[in-house]
């Protein structure tokens, strides 16, 4: 009898939390993401029910611009309708269209439930569309040069006017610039054995290298994402593979390449991290 009136308390309980969505919550572990400016920009949140009764979802988005005194509404749109058992936490993914930027904005996503629940707050740094175009005057107006058997790098150059020369064509011996960039490359396959003799002559040379390394094999030691071998004239910045992939989808990923350049043409000594003084 016990077991029969708490299962009953249970679905009462229940019935009303189906519209109420209390205990609806966007976890925050993926609340900054980075996209480029444009439709469809895929963004992913998690969502968590923290009650002990199943929840209906009927979402919508609001999506602002801020800046640091305002927030603009851009857009309020439906999402889904979905449901989140007790207890459960789910990832979804919404495709929203982000405005044109010159550079780095603030958005904020408010994730609505219902009419006007606001049951949590995601952030997103959109970035334009061109930012590797900054190579151009790290290259001094030279032409950048790339060795780029996965064909990754050349049609991001291309589609934004940054002049480059094709080493793998033209030989790395042939390059007219003060910058070379080595890579992506998929696999350890695509990088010719006398590839470490070509870089190392370049580095002599004076020419600033990044050469992105390849996935790593099985069992590779421990080496950090990126570290700098220099040269009485040039230096070489070796980055692991994870550091710029999914080049032509991420922001991070130029823009860590456009670091790692910046590393290369102007090396800088590394020094201990700082900590908090006392007073």
């Amino acid at each position: 009898m016990r077991t029969l009136i708490a299962s009953i308390v249970m679905a009462a309980t229940c019935f009303g939390s189906l519209r109420a969505n209390a205990q609806l919550n966007v976890l925050s572990g993926n609340n900054v993401q980075s996209v480029f400016s444009g439709i469809g920009r895929q963004i992913v949140v998690s969502l968590s029910n923290s009650s002990v009764c199943p929840v209906e979802v009927k979402a919508r988005t609001r999506l602002f611009q801020t800046s640091s005194a305002t927030a603009a509404l851009v857009v309020e749109a439906p999402w889904k309708n979905f449901q989140i058992l007790p207890g459960q936490s789910i990832a979804e993914s919404v495709n929203l269209d982000f405005p044109a930027v010159k550079a780095e904005t603030r958005f904020v996503i408010q994730w609505i439930e219902g009419a006007s629940n606001v049951v949590g707050r995601t952030e997103v740094f959109v970035y334009p569309t061109n930012l590797l175009a900054r190579l151009k005057t790290l290259a001094g107006d030279e032409p950048v040069g790339v060795f780029d058997p996965a064909n990754q790098l050349k049609p991001l150059l291309g589609s934004m006017a940054v002049e480059f020369q094709d080493l793998i064509e033209d030989g790395t011996d042939k390059l007219r610039g003060k910058l070379a960039i080595f890579g992506p490359f998929k696999s350890k396959s695509q990088m010719r054995a006398s590839l470490k003799d070509d870089v190392r002559v370049l580095a002599k040379r004076g020419v600033a290298v990044v050469w992105l390394l390849p996935p790593p094999e099985k069992h590779v030691p421990l080496k950090p994402s990126f570290y700098t071998v220099r040269d009485d004239a040039g230096a070489v910045v070796v980055v692991a593979h994870d550091v710029v992939t999914q080049l032509a989808e991420r922001p991070e990923a130029q823009l860590n390449l456009l670091r790692l350049a910046e590393e290369a043409l102007h090396p800088t000594p590394l020094s201990l991290p700082e900590t908090e003084t006392s007073n």
